[in-house]
C-alpha cells in the first residue's frame, strides 16, 4: 500500500510526517490482558494531565493547527487523538469497541496523535493520497452518518475518502471478520521519531493481543 501526501496537504501542513503499519491480525470482541494495560495507564494518565494542559501536547495541539490551516475548526470538529484524551481526563471510560480499535484507541492517547484504523481489505486500490475535503463531498462517518469534510485532512482511495482525523468511513471500518489491518499515524507536529515510536507501539500491541506478528512499519510525508 503506497501512501503519498497530496500538495494541496503539503503546502498547508508542510511539516506532516505519517508512519503505517500494516498487519495480519485476528480480532476479538474483548482482551481483558489489554484491558488492564488501558486501565493502568489511564490511572497514571490523570494524575499527569488536565483538559486543559493538553492543549500544549504538541501532538494535539499541531493537529488543531493543521485544522485551522485546512479551513476547519477543530474544536467543532474535534480531532480524534484529543476528543480521546479529553474523555478519559474528564473521568470517563473509553469505548469497549473491539481489540483492535481498543488498542488503537491506547496508542493514541499515549502518543496524542489521531490514528486512522481501516480493514485493508476494504480499501480500492494500491494507493492513499492524503489531501483536504472538498465542499459536498460525500462521506459517512463511523457512527455519525453524513460527515462535512470540507477542510478536513483526508486520505482518499480510488472510491473517496476513506479516513480523516476527526472519523473514519463507514465502508472500510475495523470489524470483527478484519483480517488485514492498517493503521495511521498523522504527525501534523512533524515530529518523525514519535511517530514512527507510536507506530512501533502499535506493533507490540498488535503482537500481544491482535494474534499478529506486528506486520511492516513504512514512513511517508
Amino acid at each position: 500500500m503506497e501512501i503519498v501526501v497530496s500538495n494541496d496537504l503539503r503546502q498547508r501542513c508542510p511539516e506532516f510526517t505519517g508512519a503505517a503499519v500494516l498487519a495480519s491480525v485476528r480480532n476479538t470482541e474483548e482482551n481483558a490482558a489489554l484491558w488492564e494495560e488501558i486501565n493502568l495507564f489511564i490511572s497514571e494518565y490523570r494524575q499527569c494531565y488536565t483538559t486543559e494542559s493538553i492543549k500544549q501536547m504538541p501532538a494535539i495541539e499541531a493537529t488543531r493547527e493543521a485544522y485551522k490551516r485546512c479551513g476547519k475548526d477543530p474544536s467543532r470538529y474535534r480531532p480524534s487523538g484529543e476528543a480521546l484524551v479529553r474523555r478519559t481526563l474528564k473521568g470517563h471510560d473509553l469505548y469497549r469497541v473491539s481489540t483492535l480499535v481498543d488498542l488503537i484507541n491506547l496508542a493514541s492517547i499515549r502518543f496524542g496523535y489521531s490514528i486512522g484504523g481501516f480493514d485493508a481489505d476494504k480499501i480500492q486500490g494500491t494507493r492513499l493520497t492524503l489531501g483536504i475535503g472538498h465542499e459536498g463531498e460525500p462521506y459517512e462517518g463511523i457512527g455519525r452518518g453524513p460527515l462535512n469534510i470540507e477542510g478536513l485532512p483526508v486520505y482518499r482511495d480510488t472510491n473517496g475518502g476513506i479516513g480523516t482525523p476527526t472519523s473514519d468511513h463507514e465502508r472500510t471500518k475495523i470489524t470483527m471478520n478484519t483480517q488485514r489491518l492498517l493503521c495511521i499515524v498523522n504527525g501534523y507536529d512533524g515530529n518523525q521519531a514519535q511517530t514512527a515510536e507510536c507506530a512501533r507501539f502499535i506493533q507490540t500491541l498488535l503482537q500481544k493481543y491482535g494474534e499478529s506478528d506486528g506486520g511492516i512499519l513504512t514512513t511517508f510525508g
